[in-house]
């Protein structure tokens, strides 16, 4: 069972969530894996990081917290009680810059899914959340060749990989050069190339609001062509509500990452696609290249401290595969 991140604060650090060792003892080191919530993107994660604290013999804590509050309190934790190594998906990376700089004077810190690059962490493990945007963008043109009106529901907009990711989808629908640092409003219309961006709605992490977001979208674009999910809960929460409304298979749906009824969906034709990510290998990596540095191995850094785990697009012609590949991972076959 899934604990709240405020319930996790109120437990031993060391206790929650430590993968097996193979020789588990107090001289083994230990790494925390950080979230930036509580989702079944990040349970997937964490198989990934137990898997490789099995594998390499280490011990591994991973945190899901439930805030930034959460998420600070987790970081000062593993710090206070002498974690090897912190691996951390930033909640708000501009306004934690002194925070993350913190960790990194007193252990080795590595930023996962989303960056932080002005901080002094030793490396980013993830994907280039720009293009992925724009490879979501892709399947919003295959959804709607003739363009249309679209709205995004996304989780936060303070995260690195929240801002990149949705300016790749505008860019690549508005036919537009590649440019990262490019940034539109959430709160402005964008329009170009046939489409009509109507806004971007955003839910906190907040699971019911994520669905009231698709509801109120629906209430008030009756027309409206194609909504896009951007954080993995956000294309399940859109199902629901457009279900509710008798509008599944009216409205095309387009999500990003591998949540069971997004894959359910993509199956069942309700949802065009989504560009998935692999929190698996996150999670895998993260614990890897920790256990490296803390070891003395800095050559598992690249030069520019990028390491590219790439996104990829799942549409109904290879959601199968994908789906027998993850539950494999997962122990569920």
């Amino acid at each position: 069972m899934k604990l709240p991140g405020s319930l996790l604060l109120s437990l031993p650090i060391i206790a929650l969530s430590v993968s097996g060792c193979r020789e588990s003892t107090p001289a083994a080191p230990r790494f925390a894996f950080i979230t930036n919530g509580v989702a079944e993107f990040w349970t997937i994660a964490e198989a990934g990081a137990k898997q490789a604290g099995t594998d390499l013999g280490v011990e591994v804590g991973v945190f899901m917290p439930g805030s930034l509050t959460d998420q600070k309190q987790m970081m000062e934790d593993a710090v206070t009680r002498g974690f090897s190594g912190v691996a951390v998906s930033p909640i708000d990376s501009s306004n934690q810059t002194d925070m993350l700089n913190n960790v990194a004077a007193s252990t080795k810190l590595v930023t996962h899914d989303s960056d932080a690059p002005a901080s002094k962490r030793l490396a980013y493990i993830g994907m280039d959340n720009y293009t992925a945007g724009r490879l979501c963008g892709q399947l919003v043109k295959e959804a709607l060749p003739q363009g249309g009106e679209i709205i995004f529901l996304i989780g936060r907009m303070e995260q690195d990989n929240s801002r990149k990711r949705r300016q790749g989808v505008i860019d690549e629908l508005l036919g537009r050069s590649e440019d990262p640092e490019r940034f539109d409003p959430p709160a402005e219309v964008v329009e170009g190339n046939g489409f009509k961006i109507l806004g971007t709605l955003t839910d906190g992490f907040d699971l019911s609001k994520a669905k009231a977001n698709a509801e109120d979208a629906l209430s008030r674009y009756p027309e409206i062509d194609a909504m896009v999910g951007l954080f993995a809960y956000n294309p399940p929460a859109i199902l629901q509500a457009l279900e509710q409304a008798g509008k599944l298979n009216t409205v095309k749906v387009i999500g990003f990452d591998e949540d069971s009824q997004t894959l359910a969906g993509i199956k069942a034709g309700t949802v065009h696609g989504t560009v998935v990510q692999n929190p698996y290998e996150y999670g895998y990596q993260s614990v890897k290249v920790l256990q490296a540095i803390a070891a003395g191995d800095n050559s598992v850094i690249p030069a520019d401290a990028f390491i590219h785990i790439p996104g990829r697009q799942i549409r109904k012609d290879n959601v199968e595969a994908f789906s027998k590949d993850l539950n494999a991972k997962l122990g569920k076959e």
